[in-house]
């Protein structure tokens, strides 16, 4: 026990702030005691965040249950609004929307997945969509909201939600949660990062005013910089722009307008396209494109001529290139953040990579002397993490049908990554869809977007096509039905923020 106890880590360094460096510190600081591990966080007011606006999905959920933080305050302290899915819009042809829910489409019968039934039904005449069988769309679609029933036999049961957050507010949050915790927090810009001679570890960081710094183990939070990853250990960065080939973001906050929507809407545009974020107090806005295809100031013009409300400032550019670290722990540092990698938030995944990140760390939590067995465990799973992600992003593109501007043509016509193209094909085929070592995205999420940018199955399954039309009409309109019925008693998103207690003062 002594000699456990001689190896521990004493001292944890985060360098930068925003939603990485204060997610990492408020998560540190909910487990370790401030007594055996000293954590400190550096960061200057001087240097901005990225965004202005965060949509997350449901895995949020969980990582403030673990940090045991009560859900209305949150919301109220970052306001915060509910958010049951995405709706993407002109993706697969221009006039075209569907909607990405979250949780279940449909119920699965008889072991077989429920969009074959949709599709036997479809082959018959019916004209509803999928997304007509998803609770959470057809709330989505109404401005409801209300929590999930615990009863399983309930209909309600069937919802799934995450977040639509002020990314500066939810820093603000963690950073108070953390502080409360014992984090030390030290105002001010690193100027240069000290390595071991020997093994080559981070030993010390250098200040703008001078001092110096030691700790045991560092996080890189400093975005895009990724001051102790790239510049101080070298850490090479795999490129992903062949297929993501957006490289430039301009963003804007605009006046809060009308209906709380509880749904994150994404727009495809001629050379990428724009979100809106809405949060209690405001809308965020941004709009993605490839700089390759397309200059600033039209960028410019199609995001201020897409808004819907009143901008609040005007436009911010970010550059950016899609890819990741090729290990994200390197020596006695990890990368968390958009110092890791970038993947375009089209999927709302920004925030779930940080927190796997973090709690990747804290099931693998090393001794001070780290070991390689640990430490590549680690960067198995986060790169396999990125990947995943990475190509259900690359799907949105590569499963387009558009044909009107040379952004789109060469999305259409790009090659793939196999992992993603083996897919493609399955479900085009025979409308099968597996998913692969706990990933990420569920069936019903790849189904969706397939089907909305219709990527049509060959045949319908063989058991499924033998069943009398009548009997599969009749029961989709009893789930159609059940559902329509459920949501015309929500309250409204609204409603429920200010029963719920969320509502900010």
């Amino acid at each position: 026990m002594a000699e456990i106890q001689k190896n521990a880590l004493r001292s944890i360094i985060i360098v930068g702030g925003g939603s990485a460096g204060w997610m990492t510190a408020a998560a540190l600081s909910s487990l370790l005691s401030p007594e055996s591990v000293n954590i400190t966080l550096i960061e200057s007011e001087q240097i901005g965040t990225v965004g202005v606006g965060e949509a997350t999905i449901p895995d949020m959920i969980n990582f403030n249950a673990m940090l045991g933080i009560n859900e209305a305050e949150f919301l109220k302290a970052t306001n915060g609004t509910f958010k049951l899915g995405i709706e993407f819009i002109d993706w697969g042809q221009k006039g075209e929307s569907y909607i990405h829910p979250f949780g279940n489409i449909g119920v699965d019968m008889q072991g077989i997945d429920f969009h074959q039934y949709w599709l036997h039904a479809k082959s018959a005449g019916n004209s509803s969509p999928l997304q007509d069988y998803s609770m959470c769309a057809v709330a989505a679609e109404h401005d409801k909201f209300v929590l999930p029933d615990t009863n399983p036999r309930s209909v309600l049961s069937h919802l799934r939600y995450a977040y639509h957050i002020d990314a500066t507010l939810y820093a603000k949050f963690l950073r108070d949660y953390a502080e409360k915790r014992g984090v030390k927090r030290i105002e001010g810009k690193v100027e240069g990062v000290s390595l071991e001679p020997e093994h080559g570890n981070v030993s010390s960081l250098t200040m703008d005013n001078g001092s110096q710094i030691e700790g045991d183990f560092f996080f890189d939070c400093t975005g895009f910089r990724a001051l102790l990853t790239e510049k101080a250990l070298k850490v090479p960065f795999t490129d992903w722009s062949h297929w993501l080939p957006c490289d430039s973001a301009q963003t804007v906050a605009s006046e809060r307008v009308g209906a709380l929507l509880p749904y994150t809407k994404a727009t495809a545009k001629n050379a990428g396209w724009q979100w809106r974020i809405p949060t209690q107090h405001r809308t965020g806005n941004g709009h993605i494109y490839s700089s390759k295809f397309m200059g600033d100031n039209e960028a410019i013009d199609i995001l201020m001529d897409g808004l819907d409300s009143k901008p609040l400032g005007g436009p911010r550019k970010i550059n950016f290139k899609t890819g990741c670290r090729e290990t994200l722990w390197n020596k006695n540092c990890i990368s968390i953040g958009l110092s890791a990698g970038f993947l375009e938030p089209l999927e709302s995944t920004s925030l779930f990579l940080i927190q796997m990140g973090i709690s990747r760390f804290i099931t693998l939590f090393p001794t001070a002397n780290v070991s390689n067995v640990v430490r590549d465990e680690y960067n198995k799973q986060m790169l396999k993490e990125f990947h995943q992600v990475r190509d259900f992003i690359i799907l949105h593109y590569a499963a387009t049908q558009r044909a009107d501007s040379p952004f789109w043509n060469y999305c259409r016509n790009m090659s793939v990554p196999e992992s993603l193209s083996r897919k493609i094909d399955l479900f085009r085929e025979a409308g099968r869809v597996f998913r692969y070592d706990d990933e990420l995205f569920s069936k019903a999420s790849w189904i969706a977007v397939c089907l909305g940018q219709n990527v049509i199955p060959k045949a319908i399954d063989p058991i499924v096509s033998s069943l009398p039309h009548e009997q599969v009409k009749h029961s989709l309109g009893s789930m159609q039905n059940a559902m329509k019925r459920a949501v015309y008693n929500m309250p409204t998103h609204e409603a429920f923020l200010e029963t719920y207690g969320a509502k900010p003062v």
